[in-house]
């Protein structure tokens, strides 16, 4: 019978310390998900910031005309860069894919842009990128979980100064992304070649409250978060014709 009572007692305390484990990883688990839900709207505030301030920039103007028949975008508001020797770029942000019919925009996906480069580098760089997807080979490479710039897809970069919205054509281009890039610091400009766009789906999934892929917010457009409205509405004026 004491033997019996000691084995219950034994079971009882492993209940009790099963429930206590799962109860500390589902709270961990909730802040986790809490932190990237946050980390998410950040980036996407700082994304509408950066497009608004770029269109606002006449350097910049060209974008414009190519935003307007874009097939999408991919905003990164900071990339990242410093090094001495060695040198590495990095930086999260969103991706929209544009309706040229309606010129509505999709809601965000989330990404990273990483690299890692050699030379005589010294000092630090933070920059503003944003990538136009000039093609549906472009869009369609954005559905892999990573893509090199250089190497899957080809990139250039694209052109900087005044006049194109009195312009009638911009500049045809056979690259499948053109960058516009504003950097700060030491360095001189951005290059991407080489860089690997890669998908950050523990953002994705916090953003939208479940596990989804891009294609699920682009494609088949399941799920939508209406605190990225005003980033749509952003792109809407920014691409309008």
């Amino acid at each position: 019978m004491k033997e019996y009572a000691k084995n219950i007692h034994k079971f009882g305390l492993l209940v009790l310390a099963g429930i206590f484990t799962v109860t500390v990883l589902y709270g961990f688990s909730r802040n986790a998900f809490a932190a990237d839900s946050a980390e998410a709207q950040s980036i996407i505030d700082k994304t509408k910031g950066t497009i608004t301030d770029l269109m606002s920039d006449e350097a910049f103007s060209w974008l414009h005309g190519y935003l307007k028949t874009a097939k999408g975008v991919l905003i990164f508001p900071q990339v990242l860069k410093a090094g001495f020797f060695l040198g590495g770029s990095g930086g999260t942000g969103a991706l929209l894919v544009h309706n040229e019919t309606t010129g509505a925009w999709s809601y965000p996906a989330f990404y990273t842009v990483g690299s890692v480069t050699f030379g005589l580098q010294i000092g630090g760089e933070a920059a503003e990128v944003v990538m136009v997807a000039m093609n549906q080979k472009a869009l369609d490479s954005l559905l892999s979980s990573s893509v090199k710039l250089g190497g899957d897809v080809s990139v250039a970069i694209g052109p900087v100064g005044g006049g194109a919205k009195g312009a009638v054509t911009i500049p045809a281009v056979s690259a499948d992304f053109v960058s516009f890039t504003r950097a700060k610091g030491l360095y001189v400009g951005l290059n991407l070649e080489g860089s690997v766009l890669a998908v950050r789906d523990g953002l994705n999934n916090a953003y939208y409250g479940k596990a989804v892929t891009p294609k699920d917010i682009i494609v088949m457009k399941d799920v939508g978060n209406s605190k990225a409205n005003e980033l749509r509405a952003a792109m809407e004026k920014a691409s309008a014709k």
